[in-house]
């Protein structure tokens, strides 16, 4: 964003890190934990699609989703951010799966008594076990991997 009569960069324009990286720890802190719920709940929306034909994009995309909010909140506020992130999230998904969704529904199904597709039965399990085990797994990668560089020539 540059001024258009001095032509003189912006303060945010200057600042070359991601928006949520201004903030100070409190709203980062708050950002974190927005994402975690959030990343959470459009998992636990998405991780069914394609079961019950047992190609489960649904589970992919969910996964992605969360993967990308911990790198973010990992790269935001370091191993803090992530344990923030993974309690949070960790806590929505668990919680959305055993108190269910609006009129007391099922989100998160698991098990079946009738015979169907091998993710159709395993998919919320799936789902609820993996949202811990990316990020745990995510937590012991290098430090170096998170490191937003800082902008070139300023």
């Amino acid at each position: 964003m540059t001024s258009v009569r001095t032509g003189a960069k912006t303060t945010a324009d200057s600042d070359g890190r991601p928006w949520s990286h201004r903030f100070g720890p409190l709203g980062r802190t708050v950002v974190t934990l927005l994402a975690g719920a959030g990343a959470a709940f459009v998992g636990t929306l998405a991780h069914r699609m394609g079961a019950a034909v047992n190609i489960p994009y649904g589970l992919l995309l969910a996964f992605l989703v969360i993967a990308l909010s911990t790198y973010c909140a990992r790269a935001r506020q370091g191993v803090t951010g992530l344990a923030l992130h993974l309690i949070v999230s960790s806590a929505a998904a668990w919680g959305i799966a055993l108190f269910g969704g609006p009129g007391g529904d099922a989100l998160v199904v698991a098990g079946f008594s009738t015979p169907t597709t091998y993710f159709s039965q395993h998919a919320g399990y799936i789902w609820l076990y993996g949202v811990i085990l990316i990020q745990a797994a995510m937590l012991v990668l290098p430090a170096s991997w998170f490191r937003i560089p800082a902008p070139k020539g300023e």
